[in-house]
């Protein structure tokens, strides 16, 4: 969405006194809790009253300092519990319901809009239950596809390859594409079941953001309807002050967490085979292993920003292998922005969007072979093409994200929207 002029920043938009922010946990521990408190911060900073209700035990001050009410419900996430409670509490939870209905009876107010972010560790499908008498207030996140595909990523992980089925019909409910084991589907099945009885959209909720506008296919076949779909793309900042000068390196860069999924040995492989050099910034599961079988590719771990810049600044692309259709990379975002073009998996949803603004190309990662004729074909552009690419990047001629302040606006316009309706 693009930046307001009339939304200034520091001085809260008429209409909008008070903003609930839902979440699974306050802790930022991946992407979603990441931005929902990013979202926080910056709402209050720019003087708006924000709530943020937490499912979890809360935070060790911050959000206080930053001058938000912080609502910790207690709850716990169902990768920490026994696993008959996590299977229990993940279904439909009715404490954290309750607790979500008593606060919005004591402090609701007409022009109170509530957001929720990440559901589906702690809160529970029951969440939508609570939030159903303010439902044309409400605006529900989609980081992800977990509103649509029972595993949340319309990739089938037995068979290491994207999902096209419709959600919850035969033949989803009798495929096992769930990373750990049927059982799992099949528990995912029965939460999507109740998650479609709780989240009535007949009701009138305010909206779904979505994170891009590729998002609206996946949503729209398990049946949701597109007069909810409301695109705020992400935001995303430059890991440092100056371009990289990509046109002028020959080094390519991933940056990730080392886990099958993100494509990371298939990269290795391919860059093997391409005999091209690889940095790997990020560590996980598969770092040893990696280390073991490629020992000609550069590892470096986990990485803070001002790191990462640095370390990028010897690349000439980043390379996202990613094998599931995720509907944005920030990493992707940030290193376009600061000058690095792009090599997205064409399985992401922004790969058709970012070759488009000319800020990178399609990589084919159905074998090593393909990728690595991928990485051939960036590798033989013109270093005129590739600067290119690197300008319009960090210009923000073109881009595949807001930056910080644009997101805000584009947050609070969406949500004065359902305010005036």
């Amino acid at each position: 969405m693009a930046h307001r002029p009339d939304l200034a920043p520091g001085s809260p938009a008429p209409g909008t006194p008070r903003i609930v922010i839902l979440n699974d946990n306050a802790v930022a521990d991946g992407g979603t809790a990441v931005l929902a408190l990013k979202s926080a911060r910056m709402l209050a900073a720019r003087g708006y009253d924000v709530t943020f209700i937490a499912g979890d035990v809360g935070d060790d001050g911050a959000l206080k300092a930053a001058g938000v009410r912080l609502i910790a419900l207690g709850g716990r996430h169902l990768l920490d519990q026994a696993q008959r409670r996590a299977a229990q509490d993940g279904i439909y939870n009715r404490r954290l319901r309750d607790l979500i209905r008593a606060e919005i009876t004591a402090s609701d107010t007409p022009d109170t809009v509530y957001h929720l972010h990440g559901w589906a560790g702690v809160l529970s499908p029951s969440v939508f239950a609570a939030l159903r008498d303010v439902a044309s207030r409400t605006y529900i996140h989609a980081h992800d596809f977990f509103l649509a595909c029972p595993n949340g990523v319309y990739f089938d992980f037995p068979r290491q390859e994207v999902c096209h089925r419709k959600p919850m019909s035969l033949s989803c409910l009798t495929t096992n594409c769930d990373k750990r084991a049927w059982h799992h589907k099949q528990w995912r099945s029965l939460r999507h079941a109740v998650l479609h009885r709780a989240f009535d959209t007949s009701l009138p909720w305010a909206g779904i953001v979505l994170i891009s506008d590729a998002m609206a296919g996946g949503l729209a076949r398990a049946g949701l309807p597109s007069r909810l779909f409301r695109t705020v793309l992400n935001p995303a900042e430059p890991f440092g002050p100056t371009r990289i000068p990509a046109e002028r390196n020959r080094k390519l860069a991933f940056i990730g967490r080392l886990e099958a999924g993100k494509g990371v040995e298939l990269l290795c492989t391919a860059s093997r085979i391409a005999d091209l050099p690889l940095r790997v910034i990020g560590d996980g599961a598969m770092r040893a292993q990696l280390e073991a079988t490629f020992p000609e590719v550069e590892f470096a771990g986990w990485r803070q920003p001002d790191e990462i810049g640095a370390m990028l600044g010897k690349a000439r692309a980043l390379v996202l292998p990613t094998l599931t259709p995720e509907p944005f990379g920030l990493v992707a975002a940030e290193a376009s922005c600061s000058g690095l073009p792009v090599l997205m998996s064409s399985a992401m949803l922004l790969s058709g969007e970012l070759v488009d603004k000319g800020l990178g190309l399609a990589a084919d990662v159905a074998s090593p072979e393909t990728l690595a004729r991928s990485l051939n074909e960036f590798m033989a552009l013109p270093d005129t093409a590739v600067e290119e690419m690197s300008r319009r990047g960090f210009e923000r001629r073109a881009s595949i994200a807001n930056s910080a302040e644009s997101w805000i606006d584009g947050l609070v316009a969406t949500y004065r929207a359902c305010l005036t309706g």
